[in-house]
Parts: structure tokens; C-alpha cells; sequence
């Protein structure tokens, strides 16, 4: 996806209650799994200030400290409204992933398999390291995994970035620097895992050398064949795990997560 940018939490839009108009007692949240519509015009503009909001909250004060109320009044959003629509925090927290899927990602196409490998897997180590752009993906990714609203989200958000990226190992193959049938998604998952590990798992330092030297290692591997599929192996389901969330992710605004 696109570089990410400090959030800018917008404008508040007009809405037709005030915030402070007497709510009820127990706002019904939508239960997780259940579809948001991805809406237009006025809609549009509520989600994305809501989403602008979430993100700023969560950078500010992380997963334990977000509340629906506190979003509501950033966002100028009336509570019953984000309750109705979003359900609670762990809803925001899916919808502002999945307006980072959302996003348009240009992917680098310099003609070397290894150069845009480098290239994917610098961009993510630039936007965590930082100081004004990393903490945003930083909470929000923490925050995901504390829900499983959230972590379906995250996985979505993942599934669909390696997705998108394994263009760049089908040019690969079109330039003859891969063998058929090399599976990108798997190749960029190796490109950068290593950086993820090191940010969330064992909280060591990330440098551009380690971030170059994933992605070497993840192109001489692909050149190797070692991410090649069999002709006749089809992708899937996994019948064990449960992905069913809700469709919580939110539109553009101008804070995304790094590429994959």
C-alpha cells in the first residue's frame, strides 16, 4: 500500500443529532460478523471520519485506553450512530485495517526480482522506524490481535497485500527470472516476515541491512524454487479456522499500514 502518513483526523461532518442528544440506555452494537455496507456520498464522509478518528485515538493511547466515546467526539459522530454501525472498539479497530487494504499500493516494478523485493521490504522497514509515521500501524496492528474481530481483519488486510504483491513475481517469471508456477504471495509472506517478527515478536532492532537481507533471502529462495507449486495444486480452504468477521474495514483517508 501507500506510504503511510501521520493520521489527520477531518472535519467533522454534520450530523443530525448532537453529540450530547440523550442516547439510549444500551445502544444495541452490531454483533460481530455482521456486514457494514460499503457506503457513498454523506456515509462515505462519516466512515472515513470515524476511521480518521480511531486511528488517532489508537495511536494516542493504544487499544486499552480507545473508546467508542472518544471516537465519537473526535469524529463528531453521534455515539448511537458508531455503536449501530461499528458495534464497539474492536469493529473500529477491523474498519480502519480494512481502509488500509483499501488503499491503492503502486508496487515497484524496477525489472529485478531482488531490487523490488528490496524495495517492498524497505518500505516497510521506513515506515515503523519511523518516529512520526510508525506508531500509527504500530497500535493498530497491537490492537488487532486483541480481538478476534480484529485479528480476522488483520489477517484479511495480509491475505489481500500478498495478494496484490505476487504481480511481482509474476513479471519474474515473464523475464524468465523465476520458474513457472512460483507462488508471490508465499515470496513477498518470506520477504517480510523477518521485519514483523523482529516489531512484534521479539521487539529487536530493525535496520535497513536486516530488512535487505530478508528480501535477498526471499528472491534467492524464489529463484531457487523453493516457493514453486506443483501444476496441479490448487489453494484451499482451511476448514479449521473460522474468518467470518465483519466487513469493518474503512475508505481512504490518509493513514495506511505499509505494504505486506
Amino acid at each position: 500500500m501507500s506510504k503511510t502518513t501521520h493520521p489527520e483526523t477531518p472535519n467533522p461532518p454534520e450530523d443530525p443529532k448532537p453529540l450530547n442528544a440523550e442516547e439510549p440506555a444500551n445502544p444495541r452494537p452490531r454483533q460481530p460478523g455482521t456486514p457494514t455496507p460499503r457506503p457513498g456520498g454523506r456515509s462515505a464522509r462519516v466512515r472515513a471520519d470515524v476511521v480518521a478518528a480511531t486511528l488517532a485515538e489508537v495511536t494516542e493511547k493504544g487499544y486499552d485506553g480507545l473508546t467508542a466515546e472518544a471516537v465519537a467526539t473526535r469524529s463528531g459522530v453521534h455515539k448511537a450512530t458508531l455503536y449501530r454501525r461499528w458495534g464497539g472498539v474492536d469493529g473500529l479497530v477491523a474498519d480502519a485495517l480494512t481502509a488500509s487494504a483499501d488503499q491503492p499500493w503502486p508496487l515497484p516494478d524496477t525489472g529485478d526480482l531482488g531490487e523490488d523485493l528490496r524495495l517492498i521490504t524497505h518500505e516497510v522497514f521506513a515506515v515503523f522506524t519511523d518516529p512520526e509515521l510508525g506508531p500509527t500501524p504500530t497500535a493498530l496492528i497491537t490492537a488487532a490481535q486483541r480481538s478476534d474481530v480484529g485479528a480476522a481483519a488483520l489477517r484479511d488486510f495480509f491475505t489481500a497485500r500478498h495478494r496484490q504483491a505476487a504481480e511481482v513475481a509474476e513479471r519474474a517469471i515473464a523475464r524468465g527470472e523465476l520458474p513457472a508456477g512460483t507462488d508471490g504471495a508465499e515470496m513477498v509472506r518470506a520477504a517480510t516476515a523477518p521485519l514483523y517478527y523482529r516489531l512484534f515478536v521479539t521487539g529487536e532492532p530493525l535496520d535497513a541491512s536486516a530488512a535487505e537481507r530478508a528480501a535477498d533471502t526471499a528472491a534467492l529462495a524464489a529463484r531457487a524454487g523453493l516457493f514453486t507449486l506443483p501444476p496441479d495444486t490448487a489453494a484451499t480452504p482451511d476448514t479449521d479456522t473460522d474468518t467470518s468477521h465483519a466487513d469493518s474495514h474503512a475508505p481512504g483517508i490518509t493513514n495506511d499500514l505499509p505494504t505486506p
